[in-house]
């Protein structure tokens, strides 16, 4: 069995996504949520987009103009952004309820990840290798790579930042990037 689509699409999805916005948004949600929430939202999210795209080829990125996915995004990011700055401080490490966190992710990685590059680099990868189940397992291995690595980046903030700051940079974090997507999609540019 010929492996190279799997090493393909791991590897090229792996350094795709680290530091990208979704990576970013990972980070941020890890902050204030159980890590297996986030994690478990993220990858559910990764496995809808990336694995409908290799499916269905490009045809929720022609469904949703680029435009229209970042102004969800950008709008997305500032509700989340308000919600977590206006929200009521708490100590102790979960202030989202589990199915919250992992709705949370699930939505905000979802939206993160519609019409991106990764999304058309399922589809090509598939198209190429004509394997789409190995395509589809090396994005999952590299999702779950990207994903984990958020949570435990989010996690070690913690240990640095004292709780009480925390979610000031997380709302900051949020509403920073809704201003850089709103911004792109009014500007017709990509600024992440």
């Amino acid at each position: 069995m010929d492996l190279t689509p799997l090493l393909a699409s791991f590897a090229l999805f792996s350094l795709m996504e680290f530091g990208d916005k979704t990576h970013i948004a990972v980070i941020t949600l890890s902050m204030k949520n159980r890590a297996v929430d986030v994690f478990v939202g993220a990858l559910a999210a990764f496995a809808i987009v990336d694995g409908a795209s290799v499916l269905l080829g490009g045809f929720i990125a022609d469904l949703l103009p680029t435009y229209w996915i970042n102004v969800g995004s950008g709008i997305l990011f500032l509700v989340f952004g308000v919600l977590t700055l206006i929200g009521k401080e708490e100590e102790g490490e979960v202030v989202e309820g589990k199915k919250n966190a992992i709705i949370s992710a699930l939505s905000l990685v979802t939206l993160m990840e519609l019409g991106d590059k990764t999304q058309f680099t399922s589809f090509v990868l598939a198209a190429r290798y004509g394997s789409p189940l190995l395509v589809f397992l090396g994005i999952m291995l590299g999702s779950a790579l990207i994903t984990g690595s958020g949570v435990v980046i989010g996690k070690g903030l913690l240990k640095i930042v004292p709780e009480r700051y925390m979610r000031y940079i997380a709302a900051a974090l949020f509403i920073l990037f809704g201003v850089v997507f709103l911004a792109g999609a009014l500007l017709g540019i990509e600024i992440l």
